[in-house]
């Protein structure tokens, strides 16, 4: 498997849709064999992945240990996917029509 640079991968998860996140089984897939490889090869880079995904280490550690027979880059991937999901929604909640800016806040 040829390995993305890290700025690709977190361009293509962060550009996915909500819709593609959910349902794109295929995606999933990829992002589970991408971390599955890196978990292997490259430890660091997943980390540091991870963290600039904003992803919460606390609930990583958490998760990875209640389910110990589990495929540990399923549940990395899984929790990948869900704050995505996460930012996809708090951007939604925040966006502000133009038309609910008021004169004041305009520049």
């Amino acid at each position: 498997m040829r390995q993305l640079p890290d700025h690709e991968i977190i361009k293509i998860i962060s550009s996915a849709s909500e819709e593609l996140l959910v349902k794109d089984k295929k995606l999933f897939e990829n992002l589970s064999a991408c971390i599955n490889d890196l978990i292997i090869n490259d430890f660091e880079r997943l980390v540091s992945l991870l963290y600039r995904m904003d992803v919460n280490e606390k609930k990583l550690e958490y998760l990875l240990a209640q389910q110990p027979g589990t495929d540990a880059a399923d549940s990395i991937a899984a929790l990948v996917i869900e704050r995505q999901l996460q930012k996809i929604k708090s951007r939604q909640e925040n966006r502000r029509d133009i038309n609910d800016v008021t004169d004041e806040e305009k520049w």
